[in-house]
């Protein structure tokens, strides 16, 4: 249902850099790209992840509430994706753990303050 997410950022060529290495961990590559912005995923027929320079020319802001969720595959994988985010200087907004029934998750926030998750179910 979901064909991509989109976060703003400031300066494309960090986040470029930032999700080119954080979303290689789980095996995405970039999909298209263009001035204002790149999409990774792990295939054309699957959900895509951008940053953008937003289209009105105005900064980029975080939106209280959003949050973009990435699913892997296990609780290790979680663990690395949590990790390399933080190595990459992104801050943390919880610790790996398990989150309820069958969740099992880590949350952080990139270099622009947009907040994201990696989780995995069971």
């Amino acid at each position: 249902m979901i064909g991509y997410a989109t976060l703003g950022t400031n300066d494309l060529p960090r986040a470029a850099a930032f999700y080119d290495a954080l979303l290689g961990e789980i095996g995405a590559k970039r999909l298209w790209e263009f001035d204002r912005g790149i999409g990774w995923g792990v295939g054309k027929d699957q959900p895509t992840l951008a940053v953008m320079r937003p289209y009105d020319g105005n900064r980029a802001t975080v939106g209280n509430g959003v949050m973009v969720g990435l699913l892997v595959a296990t609780r290790e994988m979680v663990e690395r994706v949590h990790a390399r985010a933080l190595a990459l200087g992104g801050k943390d907004e919880g610790a790996v753990g398990p989150r309820g029934d069958g969740f099992y998750a880590g949350y952080f926030r990139d270099l622009d303050g947009n907040k994201l998750n990696a989780f995995c179910l069971g």
